[in-house]
């Protein structure tokens, strides 16, 4: 089956290059054919679900969100020539962008959600702690 998809490379720390095009799934559905990869889905790995099969880098391999926020971390985003006119029209729903070769993703709401969380926590406790009396 093929679609298209997210791919990112992990190899160079937890923001990779991002790309979206045309992935080949195989019969089983645990490898990824990209661009001459072969991704091989993991069990279990931390910020990433595929590693290459031939170097063993690591890879986030996911269906693309209607929303443009692949990245996990936001940046910027390419897309194939052979999957740009099908992203923009059928997945992103904007067929006024189909010109577009890549878009800057803004940060994922599974992180964006999160700092924000923890820096509301940070500031709460801060302000919860006893002043020291003088």
């Amino acid at each position: 089956m093929r679609r298209i998809m997210y791919v990112e490379n992990k190899c160079g720390g937890l923001d990779g290059d991002g790309r979206i095009g045309w992935v080949e799934l195989s019969r089983s559905g645990r490898t990824y054919h990209y661009r001459g990869r072969h991704l091989a889905k993991t069990g279990s790995g931390y910020k990433y679900n595929c590693v290459d099969e031939e170097t063993r880098a690591a890879y986030w391999v996911s269906g693309p969100r209607k929303d443009g926020a692949d990245k996990l971390y936001g940046g910027v985003v390419h897309i194939d020539e052979d999957a740009r006119v099908e992203y923009w029209t059928r997945i992103r729903e904007r067929p006024d962008l189909v010109e577009l070769t890549g878009y800057r993703a803004g940060a994922s709401t599974r992180t964006a959600g999160t700092t924000r969380r923890n820096d509301e926590r940070v500031r709460g406790r801060a302000r919860s702690r006893p002043r020291p009396s003088a």
